[in-house]
This record gives structure tokens, C-alpha cells and sequence, in this order.
């Protein structure tokens, strides 16, 4: 589905996670597709590359920094939420502490970010968020991960519900592994984070609700009524996407 897009060309955005991996190759995309200027945040102080990035120190886990890149960044019209972390969290034997790391930063930190930027987005006419989600929103394969992607793609779906009146556009970008550092040690096909960050901001562009990026995350996503993790054993034993 669509809806009107959020333009490209001049604007100003802002990627969280934005200096390395899928974060990364966001920034190069809106960049060549003519955005003025783009925010890239990380947790720690990162050198300007180009003139057009502005670097930002943002700890999405805490209240105080996210509200602080709000005020840093006052114009932005796209905002990207897509600082995650992986940990090897099986759900019966992980420490709780790890499991919840994943949530604070998979899940509150995207409603963080969300809650912040929101006042932001509505001074456009048309305006952007996209949540980087995962397959494993949809397939369950023991692990806390799994579990903050499908809560965070229910935060997502409310946030589109909040936000749609002031026209802000909320898309869910879903896929399943990218060649980034999250999946170096996985011995799996891997997505290339360019064409996956060339769909989002396509996604951007045209307005669209919701990014499937690869085969496997659309047929896991048309299979719901089915055991997919009979049908994805790959996934299974491989461990986390995205």
C-alpha cells in the first residue's frame, strides 16, 4: 500500500546508526538522490566524511540524548530509526539483562526516536519515518531478538496510525540478512545493503507503508498461516536476520 511520498531532493534527514553497515549505505543513498543534508548518529564521535553528513552523538537508549538530537536537528523532514544490536539471547537460558538490552535498544529506542522526532516531522507537509525492522518480525527462532522485532513492528504500526494526520508517513522496512557486520559470522546469502537502502528510499519517495526487501522475507511474510519455521530451517539454525 501507499500513500503519498515524502521528497527527496533538498531535504534534510537523519539515519540512526548511520556510520557503518545498512545505516551507512541509507546516508550514501538519500545523499545521491539529492538530499541536502543528512544526520548520521553513533554512540560515540565519528569523522565528517562529507560535507553534507553532519555526525551525531545519540545513545538511543537514553531519553535525554535522543531529545537532544531532536533539538540538533530541527529540519529534518526524513527520519530513518535503524540502530539495532543482535545478541545471542535464547529465550529459556539468556541472561534477562541481555534480552533486555535488545528491547531497549530494538524496541524503545525505535518509540524513542518516534516520540522525539514527531513534533519535528509534522512542521513539513509531507514527512517520513521508516522503522528498520527484520523477517524475524514474523518467525520466531528462540532468541530475544525475534522478540523485540515483532514488538517493534507493533510499535511501528501504531506509530503509522498516531502520525498519518499530520503527514507523517510510517513504512516498515523488513529483511531478511544484510553483508554488514550484524551477520559477518553467518555463512548465509546476504542482501546487499545498497539495493536494500535503494528500496527504502524508494519507499520514501513513493509513500509506500511497508518494504519487503528480499525473497525471503516476501515469502515468510505470505506464508504467516503456515509453520515457516518448518519452511525456513536455514533461518532457524543460522541465527538473527537483518
Amino acid at each position: 500500500m501507499s500513500s503519498s511520498g515524502t521528497p527527496i531532493e533538498g531535504a534534510a534527514a537523519l539515519v540512526t546508526g548511520g556510520h557503518r553497515g545498512f545505516g551507512r549505505a541509507l546516508v550514501d543513498e538519500l545523499l545521491a538522490r539529492g538530499a541536502a543534508k543528512v544526520y548520521a548518529t553513533s554512540r560515540a564521535p565519528q569523522p565528517q566524511r562529507d560535507e553534507r553528513i553532519v555526525p551525531l552523538v545519540v545513545d538511543v537508549t537514553d531519553d535525554a540524548s535522543v531529545a537532544a538530537a531532536a533539538q540538533a536537528a530541527p529540519d529534518v523532514s526524513i527520519v530513518v530509526s535503524n540502530a539495532g544490536i543482535a545478541l545471542s539471547t535464547p529465550v529459556l537460558d539468556a541472561p534477562l539483562a541481555d534480552i533486555r538490552a535488545e528491547l531497549e535498544t530494538n524496541l524503545f529506542g525505535t518509540i524513542r526516536v518516534g516520540r522525539a522526532f514527531a513534533p519535528v516531522l509534522a512542521r513539513h507537509d509531507a514527512s517520513a519515518l521508516v522503522n528498520v525492522l527484520s523477517v524475524l518480525s514474523w518467525l520466531a527462532i528462540s532468541g530475544g531478538y525475534e522478540i523485540s522485532k515483532a514488538a517493534a513492528w507493533s510499535a511501528t504500526n501504531s506509530m503509522r496510525l498516531r502520525l498519518r494526520d499530520q503527514g507523517t508517513l510510517v513504512t516498515a522496512l523488513h529483511v531478511a540478512y544484510m553483508d554488514t557486520d550484524m551477520t559477518a559470522g553467518l555463512e548465509v546469502p546476504k542482501d546487499d545493503p545498497r539495493e536494500v537502502a535503494r528500496q527504502a528510499v524508494d519507499a520514501i519517495a513513493a509513500g509506500d507503508y511497508e518494504v519487503l526487501a528480499d525473497d525471503t522475507t516476501r515469502s515468510v511474510k505470505s506464508r504467516l498461516s503456515q509453520d515457516v519455521t518448518a519452511l525456513y530451517p536455514q533461518l532457524a539454525t543460522a541465527g538473527a536476520g537483518r
